[in-house]
């Protein structure tokens, strides 16, 4: 689960991490009352949305304005958040389609002196979190992993012992700091480590971090995504979902009990079981196919689920033929194979649908489809139904 960057600061914040003052602004005049309590001679204004690359961004509406600017007075503050506000903004991690503004943080100016990249992510070889810094702040870690990967540098820590002060005190070093900034970190990264662990984040990201000309580190932003397999430990942080900025499809899905991402290619796939539906996109992928999605109905998918997901998929213009790969084990072939003509019937077909069924009870069901009079194309396995379902693409 992602959530805003002002979000992230707060949370920061209730952990003892270093943000700079800011406040939420949901109209022009919010934005311009922003600016005069925080009283700095500059004042940023933050476009939040659910994706990086916000400074760099622009909006469809007004290809001048940028996604995040430096204002000097509350009037600036005003025109700025009036052309931001309601309009959509596009940004390299958006696509064109890009995200719609509806809240801007206005955060207090600083006197920067250095500019730092700070994530965490779980090291999926070792188990553990993995501190990723590196002195080149502002910029996306890819381009420096690519650039300058001698500028990054790594530290896995202990999730139980946390982040110790040694390791601290690595990593300022590393990033070439001060004596000043050096304290500094030594309080600030074990906080940012600790916040990290108690959350059960997937990832906590601060681009830039700052260290100003006084030596204190500070969270100039925040991208911070959650675990949502241990929400169940979080309740808390269910308020700070924003289904605005999530694929509808994907919350419908979530709703019916159904595991959906949606993609960009033109044939739907419905499957049980999560690695069969990763081999079921690759063996399209390989036959010249583009998988529009991946769709997990689990294994003890009941009718209503089974007519939601084709719906989901149905639902999405880019589909020109699905494809359902089914293996029968703690549910019958025959049980899957009425659930899904009862779909079938309900939901109604206007693409191409091929169907592969390998399991218990799968003789019964290949003839409960064959004589079913349904316009279904029945393939032997999986390679078979690859191919038939790019085929039918090709007519």
């Amino acid at each position: 689960m992602k959530i805003h960057e002002y979000q992230g600061k707060e949370l920061f914040a209730k952990a003892g991490v270093p943000i700079p003052r800011g406040i939420v602004a949901r109209t022009p005049e919010e934005a311009a009352a922003a600016v005069t309590t925080l009283g700095t001679p500059v004042t940023v204004v933050k476009s939040q949305i659910h994706a990086g690359g916000r400074g760099k961004g622009t909006f469809k509406e007004h290809p001048q304005q940028r996604g995040v600017v430096l204002v000097k007075s509350a009037d600036e503050a005003r025109e700025n958040a009036a052309r931001m506000l309601g309009s959509t903004l596009v940004t390299k991690q958006t696509g064109e389609e890009g995200k719609k503004v509806s809240t801007l943080f206005v955060e207090q100016g600083l006197k920067i002196a250095k500019e730092l990249y700070l994530g965490i992510v779980i090291d999926r070889e070792t188990g553990t979190p993995v501190i990723i810094a590196s002195s080149e702040g502002g910029t996306e870690i890819e381009e420096v992993a690519e650039h300058t990967p001698e500028k990054i540098f790594r530290e896995h820590y202990d999730p139980c012992l946390g982040l110790m002060p040694f390791q601290a005190r690595k990593i300022a070093y590393a990033l070439g700091l001060d004596a000043n900034a050096v304290n500094s970190a030594q309080s600030f990264l074990p906080k940012v480590a600790k916040f990290f662990v108690d959350s059960d984040c997937s990832m906590a990201e601060i681009n830039p971090l700052i260290v100003t000309e006084e030596g204190q580190m500070l969270a100039l932003d925040a991208k911070v995504t959650f675990d949502e397999n241990a929400l169940f430990r979080h309740k808390d942080l269910l308020s700070y979902r924003d289904l605005n900025e999530e694929e509808p499809t994907e919350v419908q899905a979530q709703t019916a009990g159904l595991s959906y991402v949606k993609l960009d290619g033109n044939i739907g796939c419905l499957v049980n079981g999560a690695g069969l539906a990763m081999s079921t996109m690759d063996l399209i992928k390989i036959h010249g196919g583009e998988p529009a999605n991946f769709l997990d109905v689990g294994g003890g998918a009941n009718v209503e689920q089974v007519k939601e997901a084709f719906r989901i998929i149905l639902a999405d213009k880019n589909v020109k033929a699905v494809l359902v790969n089914i293996f029968g084990g703690i549910m019958k072939c025959d049980i899957i194979v009425e659930a899904l003509l009862a779909a079938y019937d309900s939901v109604g077909f206007h693409v191409p649908l091929v169907v592969r069924l390998e399991g218990t009870n799968v003789e019964k069901a290949r003839k409960m489809l064959a004589e079913s009079g349904r316009n279904i194309i029945s393939a032997n396995d999986l390679t078979d139904a690859a191919k038939k379902v790019v085929g039918t693409l090709k007519k």
